[in-house]
């Protein structure tokens, strides 16, 4: 199955409140799933699920063991059975996921996530076999199939990324062993996870929130309000501190034993694999950015801290509006009206792939308990659709969140072409479009605006989004490689994962910044540490090459619209080499990353000279 749902998740983006919302988003739109099932009680559901598991059965009976000796065609035409079935788990697994995701607090989804995740995991064993025996090809012969085959010449890029992992592969019985297990292990605490941040309360100044809710009040207008939930949230967090610990330390240990097992150098190794790029060049994009700290976030915020007129920010005053921002709320067709004018402006045809989101109901904005923090855009399977989850609070920051989600959308509707197995992409390009349209939309609204100090907070806002999406997660990156490094001597005592969490804090945001020491628990809330180990320097990436791509597009790139939907349709198909050439840029050259975090820097450069 593909992990490929695009997440997004910092303290500004989350956002199902158990108060009353305000006007402005009581018509928010609730998706409908039936275009993938119509209850978790449809019986299209059992029947799918049923035929899946004949047709698996029967694919392994007919190729497990014989698929070095099939001819190129008969190759070709076993990977387009495998596909087929995939496709039918797929589908079923995403309807299990939204559904959870839309409640995660009702025993009755859980129960049913899990058992499609158990069904699911049970037939896709009948199909291990394929990759397995395809890795253990040897390079010429499978070239020589490929050669004499045009079939199977098509899956090139699939095998490509698939032989990545030969060197990590393991025995026939260990592998499987250890993706029948998995609905026991790291799935069985991710749920835990969910489940545990889904019904906790946090009491912010007497009124009892949800946790996303609560971490929503850090970027209010009222200090005081501010305060309280960080105070909140911190209480919450610290009473259950020793489970979130032990889910890490289980989560981390178990990471160290199967790397261990696969040969994999080190704890980024593996996801590193997965984006296909190599752990220097990863390497390369953090020096790069803990290198701009200072001329990024430590020089940004210690503007800030004078704009509010503080001698130090606390860690509730990092999200803080600015005193020029009106905080007006924005009704949501007010936002779907910027997000869609901006795409429009930049493509017609664009817009046009994005207009069935808004005109059928493939997004989930509504506020509601239960609901799964933050945002996401998931694919499902390519004879369907993406759906979109948001939680729309109607500021500034969630029309850019939907700019987000809707490029990642707007991506994966484009790469569907290419069939369930090569439409998803690594996710160092997965948040190209995403970050992309969010940067069409800044640009557009700022372009819009002619009052300075409305212009300043547009500003000030941007670079605010970049240092969360580079800084942060960099940061966040950061304390991930530190804890998993420490995990290898021991189980770590909470006490310390609070200690490795201030400190790379305290060197992200800089001087400007006290921290309480209450603030030690945060990292308990990031659900990237548990669910996507090392996902988060995907959107720092992502950023950095969407500065540059984008900055391409202002200088007057010849057919640049054309070659970026080109780009998009191309799915998993090529790299970033190949994606990036077509506008003469390489993500391989340390000038590329400058380049990215140098327009953050102009930013800041022309808010510091508005004074």
């Amino acid at each position: 199955m593909q992990d490929v749902t695009q997440t997004r998740t910092d303290a500004p983006d989350s956002a199902a409140s158990m108060a009353s919302p305000p006007a402005a988003t009581q018509a928010l739109p609730a998706w409908d799933l039936s275009d993938l099932y119509a209850a978790p009680d449809d019986p299209r559901l059992t029947a799918d699920l049923d035929r899946a598991e004949a047709e698996s059965r029967a694919f392994e009976a007919a190729h497990a063991g014989r698929l070095a000796s099939l001819s190129g065609d008969a190759l070709a035409s076993a990977i387009a059975t495998y596909e087929g079935i995939e496709e039918i788990l797929g589908r079923a697994m995403s309807f299990a996921q939204l559904v959870f995701s839309g409640d995660a607090q009702s025993a009755e989804n859980g129960r049913f996530y899990q058992t499609i995740q158990e069904r699911v995991t049970t037939i896709s064993s009948h199909l291990l076999f394929l990759t397995l025996e395809l890795n253990r090809l040897e390079d010429a012969s499978l070239e020589q199939k490929m050669l004499s085959s045009a079939a199977l010449a098509r899956w090139r890029p699939w095998l490509r990324d698939l032989r990545v992992f030969r060197a990590h592969q393991l025995s026939d019985d260990l592998e499987k062993l250890l993706h029948e297990k998995e609905v026991t292990g790291r799935s069985a605490w991710n749920r835990l996870f969910d489940e545990t941040v889904a019904s906790m309360r946090v009491d912010v100044g007497g009124e009892e929130q949800t946790v996303s809710a609560a971490l929503n009040k850090l970027s209010d207008n009222d200090r005081a309000v501010r305060a309280a939930a960080a105070k909140g949230v911190s209480a919450a967090f610290g009473d259950r501190v020793r489970l979130f610990s032990l889910i890490t330390n289980v989560l981390a240990k178990d990471k160290e034993i199967i790397d261990g097992w696969r040969r994999y150098p080190r704890a980024t190794s593996s996801r590193n694999r997965a984006n296909m790029v190599e752990d220097e060049v990863v390497d390369a994009l953090v020096a790069a950015v803990r290198e701009s700290f200072p001329r990024l976030s430590h020089r940004y915020y210690g503007m800030k801290a004078k704009w509010l007129g503080l001698p130090k920010l606390m860690h509730w005053d990092r999200n803080a509006p600015l005193p020029d921002d009106a905080d007006t709320t924005i009704s949501w067709p007010e936002a779907v009206a910027r997000v869609r004018a901006a795409y429009g402006a930049f493509s017609p045809e664009l817009e046009r792939i994005a207009a069935p989101f808004f005109e059928k109901p493939w997004i989930d904005a509504a506020l509601r308990p239960g609901k799964a923090s933050g945002a996401f855009a998931h694919p499902t399977v390519p004879s369907a659709h993406p759906y979109l989850l948001l939680n729309y609070h109607g500021k500034a920051r969630d029309v850019m969140t939907l700019a987000h989600e809707l490029g990642h959308g707007v991506h994966q509707v484009l790469a569907a072409q290419q069939g369930y197995l090569m439409s998803s992409t690594p996710l160092t390009l997965a948040e190209t479009a995403s970050v992309f349209g969010e940067m069409l939309t800044f640009r557009a609204v700022l372009d819009a605006e002619r009052d300075p100090r409305k212009r300043r907070a547009l500003l000030a806002g941007k670079v605010e989004d970049m240092l969360n999406t580079v800084v942060r997660q960099i940061a966040f990156y950061r304390f991930e490689t530190l804890l998993h490094e420490e995990r290898r001597k021991g189980e770590v005592a909470h006490e310390r994962i609070g200690e490795i969490w201030m400190q790379v804090q305290t060197e992200s945001l800089g001087p400007a910044f006290d921290f309480t020491p209450d603030y030690s628990v945060y990292w308990a809330y990031i659900p990237h540490f548990v669910h996507t180990p090392f996902y988060v320097y995907a959107y720092a990436f992502g950023d950095c090459l969407v500065n540059a791509l984008y900055g391409v597009f202002r200088e007057g790139h010849p057919r640049f619209q054309e070659k970026y939907l080109e780009m998009l349709k191309a799915g998993g198909t090529k790299r970033h080499k190949e994606l990036l050439a077509p506008f003469g840029l390489d993500a391989s050259d340390p000038a590329f990353w400058r380049k990215g975090l140098d327009v953050i820097s102009g930013f800041i450069d022309e808010l510091e000279q508005a004074g």
